[in-house]
């Protein structure tokens, strides 16, 4: 998986943001995390990206019973940023 594997997957993430009923907190939460990740994609600079992962995963947990679909998603972000280095 490379850098457009994980554009996709961005997009989807916002996709089940505009989709399903999140918290207002949560919602900002992980907006800011996928600007902040699309944001060094762009520059080529991914350092911090454990920091990411952790965060994703703390939210990819909160979304595991009530979202599913994008608690997954979260993870396949979490995967291809482990795969790519990033």
């Amino acid at each position: 998986m490379g850098a457009n594997d994980l554009q996709d997957l961005l997009r989807q993430v916002r996709e089940h943001l505009g989709a399903g009923p999140v918290d207002a907190d949560t919602r900002q939460q992980l907006s800011s995390l996928v600007h902040d990740i699309e944001h060094r994609l762009g520059t080529g600079v991914m350092g911090g990206a454990s920091q990411a992962e952790a965060r994703l995963e703390s939210l990819a947990v909160k979304f595991e019973a009530s979202h599913p679909t994008l608690a997954e998603t979260l993870r396949q972000v979490i995967d291809t940023l482990g795969k790519a280095g990033l």
